[in-house]
């Protein structure tokens, strides 16, 4: 294969789903596409190494992080940098700024050009996890000063994720949005079978999609379902996804009387693009998100979306959606708010919006960032022609 070799590593990724997993896919995918050999390193259980459509991927044994529902960890420097001699890229993307950040000062003894991703604030995640702002703040700093430094470039998702950097004064960092996969994510997925399974036609069908975590405040679509229940709206909510905190709501779901169904991880993509397009509203309630894949992709299927004014997601919903302050009355406020539009134009704006996130766009940035040659391609990436 011609083009760069361009090795990415990855920390913190889902078994089996999620936004990073998302990303991590179609960027591969993307490159490989346009004539370059993506090549993706990631922990698991075991050692493994397999030709797939984003590129090779590569596993190697690193340990489960406790607390976290299954996140593990390359810790093994000397077999990481044992295997990136190896690999001897033309570029490194790395996608973690806490345990991977010693990949930045490799590269550069390597004088390999590199990149860190910034899938989420540091400042966010520290306040998520119950750290003052102040606290915070200083110790987000420090990290993205060391970050900044130590990689070529820092790539973020969105003007939400780059203002962290602009406050310490990095000059390294670009933009490079993500993307939807708009063909396998589109209204036309409405089902109403399912949506029966989940709500009566006099009721509004929530769902979330997301990881059952501290950061990503599952707890406030609970509160909000409450609240809009205690104002006489006939409310069900759907969670879809699993993580630590998943035994905790259930238990609050049945000590309160809620009518919530959690499916855990829905394995079935799909299936899953049927439910979000099968919702009359999607919850994204996590403050710390600085894109948002999921709630993006329920816009795809027409779905509009509830998200936390505190996270990047107002820049990425704009006006197809409502934001809200970080907690379940305002969320239920936001819900009542978007509900009073009528059903065809707040469907019609969600994927009009989504519409402008195609991931051949996402890749071209991300190759940009690389400084990697971006060739015409031989056929229109399908999303872009949906």
């Amino acid at each position: 294969m011609t083009g760069l070799r361009i090795v990415r590593l990855a920390n913190f990724v889902a078994p089996a789903s999620g936004g990073l997993r998302t990303a991590l896919r179609e960027l591969g995918t993307g490159y490989r596409l346009a004539g370059h050999d993506p090549v993706l390193v990631v922990p698991g259980d075991t050692r493994s190494d397999r030709e797939t459509e984003q590129g090779r991927v590569i596993t190697l044994p690193g340990p489960t992080v406790p607390g976290t529902g299954g996140y593990r960890v390359l810790l093994d420097r000397r077999r990481v940098a044992a295997l990136l001699e190896e690999l001897a890229p033309d570029r490194l993307e790395v996608s973690d700024r806490t345990t991977l950040r010693w990949t930045g000062t490799w590269a550069r003894r390597a004088r390999v050009p590199s990149v860190m991703v910034s899938h989420e604030t540091a400042d966010g995640v520290l306040r998520t996890w119950g750290l003052s702002e102040n606290l915070s703040r200083h110790a987000a700093d420090a990290l993205n000063a060391r970050t900044a430094h130590t990689y070529s470039r820092v790539v973020c998702t969105t003007e939400f994720a780059e203002r962290e950097f602009v406050r310490i004064g990095a000059r390294n960092v670009v933009r490079a949005p993500l993307g939807v996969d708009l063909m396998n994510r589109r209204p036309t997925l409405r089902d109403t079978a399912l949506r029966g399974t989940h709500a009566r036609a006099d009721e509004t069908l929530l769902v979330m999609c997301s990881r059952l975590s501290v950061e990503k405040r599952p707890g406030t679509a609970l509160d909000a379902l409450e609240s809009l229940r205690r104002r006489g709206v006939r409310a069900v909510l759907v969670v879809a996804g699993n993580g630590p905190l998943r035994a905790r709501l259930e238990k609050r779901a049945q000590e309160r009387d809620l009518p919530v169904t959690f499916l855990g991880h829905v394995s079935d993509r799909s299936l899953l693009g049927a439910l979000q397009a099968s919702a009359d509203l999607c919850l994204a309630p996590g403050p710390a998100e600085t894109f948002g894949l999921a709630a993006l992709e329920a816009m795809a299927c027409g779905t509009p979306v509830v998200a936390s004014a505190s996270s990047a997601l107002p820049e990425v919903i704009g006006s197809a959606g409502v934001t809200a302050a970080d907690g379940g009355d305002a969320f239920a406020d936001a819900v009542q708010s978007l509900l009073e539009r009528p059903e065809r134009e707040r469907r019609d704006a969600a994927r009009a919006r989504a519409e402008c996130f195609g991931w051949g766009a996402a890749v071209d940035a991300f190759l940009a960032a690389h400084d990697a040659t971006v060739p015409a391609r031989p056929l229109a990436r399908t999303e872009d022609v949906a």
